[in-house]
């Protein structure tokens, strides 16, 4: 049996990238001890900040939540509806539970009962990937979520392998805009709050981890819109090189941070956009409408559409095999995610 670098008892897992294994114990302190790290060398936020944490029921997410818990944050948990049938309505239960459990305060918005639509539907209005329409909602509900309860900065659970996934992609495309934004901090700008990304110092393994040996339950299915990502295929080749030589995700996501990131940063200095004449979130559109709320006028003019009808058939197949021949039935856009 394999034994704790720090202190010789059993280990629970082994790390290759640190050339190590750990205990339950030790392996909690290093997960603690990158997470201070990140927020400290990122200047992400202190203990006198209000900080909103946007929690989805995955493994990073409330593993996150947990850990600005445990080191003295004051953190409020954002859960969004997403309306991906059952997947949703799971992913809701689990959020809830850990709050309640813990006694922490959640937000609560569900996509189709305060915006009129729901993921699935928005996807198939706009014939999209459906990851683009969920992607454009959730960041304008963070950001509003955070603008109307007067928190310092929005948090997310994008984790080391998440980071070095989307460099990879952009550095495929060599989208120079994007490497530039690509930061595990962006600053409040022109009614736009910060934002941060503390668990870029570790791998979606460790969180894994971390939810085990805290006891933390979570939604273990990926979401079934997502199948077939372009992200999930760099992880997968990212995780054949890193298997190889261990450390070599994190040598190259925080190696860009450090010497190629300098290299083409510049400023933005630009006006700040006009508010949205719908929702007074800024808007940079000439019509002055925010993208958030012309796809909710385009979504919530049409029918809630069941989930199985926009997933491919590798993804339909997965979905029944998670939840069921009869989730395709129950399937009517509705719950959260």
């Amino acid at each position: 049996m394999s034994k704790c670098r720090s202190c010789r008892a059993p280990a629970v897992i082994d790390l290759p990238r640190h050339n190590a294994n750990f205990c339950a114990e030790h392996l909690e302190q290093l997960c603690r001890r990158q997470f201070r790290r990140a927020v400290d060398d990122f200047e992400m936020f202190t203990t006198e900040d209000r900080i909103l944490v946007a929690v989805s029921g995955g493994k990073d997410s409330l593993a996150l939540w947990d850990l600005l818990v445990t080191e003295g944050y004051d953190a409020v948990g954002l859960y969004i509806g997403l309306g991906i049938g059952r997947y949703s309505d799971e992913s809701h239960v689990i959020v809830d539970a850990f709050a309640r459990d813990r006694d922490l305060e959640l937000i609560t918005v569900d996509l189709r009962a305060d915006h009129g639509f729901d993921v699935p539907t928005a996807a198939r209005v706009t014939d999209r990937v459906p990851c683009s329409s969920c992607g454009l909602s959730k960041r304008h509900i963070f950001d509003t979520a955070a603008r109307e309860g007067g928190f310092d900065v929005v948090v997310t659970g994008h984790n080391l392998d998440d980071e070095a996934a989307v460099l990879f992609g952009n550095a495929l495309r060599w989208d120079v805009e994007y490497l530039r934004r690509q930061a595990p901090v962006l600053p409040a700008r022109h009614g736009f709050p910060r934002k941060a990304k503390p668990l870029v110092r570790l791998t979606e393994r460790e969180m894994a981890a971390w939810c085990v040996i805290r006891g933390i339950d979570y939604v273990v299915e990926e979401c079934p819109m997502a199948i077939g990502n372009r992200h999930h295929m760099y992880k997968e080749a990212l995780a054949v090189v890193e298997a190889t030589s261990p450390g070599s995700t994190a040598a190259f996501y925080l190696g860009f941070l450090e010497r190629m990131a300098p290299l083409i940063a510049h400023d933005e200095d630009t006006d700040a956009p006009a508010p949205c004449r719908m929702c007074g979130s800024p808007s940079g559109a000439a019509d002055a409408v925010c993208a958030f709320c012309r796809l909710a006028d385009r979504a919530g003019a049409v029918q809630p559409v069941p989930v199985e009808l926009v997933l491919g058939r590798g993804a339909r197949r997965r979905y029944v095999e998670q939840w069921g021949a009869s989730a395709l039935m129950e399937g009517d856009g509705h719950g959260g995610s």
